[in-house]
């Protein structure tokens, strides 16, 4: 209908186009006015019409607007907790503000639940190396997902999952998808090269192995 009315409009040049656009768009025709005065009013109706459906248009980008700006608060949030666990040391940021009651964290031995589970697993980093160097070097996301690129560098020299220290220096890269909730860390899953980790602190190793170095590719 848009496009014939459209059509119509367009030739002015007689009444009668100017009678088939009013009856197209339900507007009285009225044969003493002249084709131009039809047509400056029945633009006027259809410049009303797409006014109209202007809010579904704002209301649709507000929503992306505001998914967009919850995305960067997650990232920040994400990215803040963990250098502030890893570089400084802080455990307490594994709380109920940053991680949901009932978090989890994906591992090879089973799926561990709980803000307590969550902190004592991720703390074996912290009481196994020292000299530790922490890096998250991409992050990036999508609705309830993120997704981080990350550099973990240590040396060995305590207990680490059971593992006593060895003294050997870890340069470990890996990626770990994230779910978020509510504006909190859900779940936590990790890949990374397990049997390049054990190769860098198994006996006699000298530390020089590297997995999944980064390399930007711009």
């Amino acid at each position: 209908m848009e496009k014939a009315l459209m059509s119509s409009l367009l030739q002015n040049n007689s009444g009668k186009p100017i009678e088939e656009a009013c009856q197209l768009s339900k507007f009285p025709f009225r044969p003493e006015l002249k084709p131009r005065t039809l047509t400056m009013r029945l633009f006027s109706v259809i410049t009303i019409i797409c006014l109209l459906a202007l809010p579904g248009c704002s209301s649709e980008n507000s929503e992306l607007e505001l998914a967009a700006v919850q995305l960067e608060r997650d990232l920040e949030m994400y990215n803040g907790v963990w250098d502030k666990f890893l570089k400084e040391g802080d455990t307490s940021v594994v709380n109920a503000d940053n991680f949901t009651e009932d978090v989890v964290v994906v591992t090879s031995e089973g799926d561990l639940v709980g803000i307590d589970a969550c902190r004592d697993y991720y703390t074996n980093f912290l009481t196994g190396f020292s000299e530790i160097e922490w890096n998250i070097l991409d992050a990036f996301g999508q609705g309830d997902k993120l997704v981080k690129h990350w550099n973990f560098k240590g040396r060995h020299t305590g207990e680490f999952f059971g593992m006593p220290a060895t003294g050997n220096y870890l340069d470990l890269s890996g990626t770990t998808i994230v779910t978020i909730r509510d504006g909190k860390i859900a779940k936590e899953h990790d890949f990374f090269d397990m049997q390049s980790l054990l190769d860098q602190l198994s006996s006699g190793a000298d530390g020089s192995v590297t997995v999944d170095e980064y390399r930007s590719v711009n």
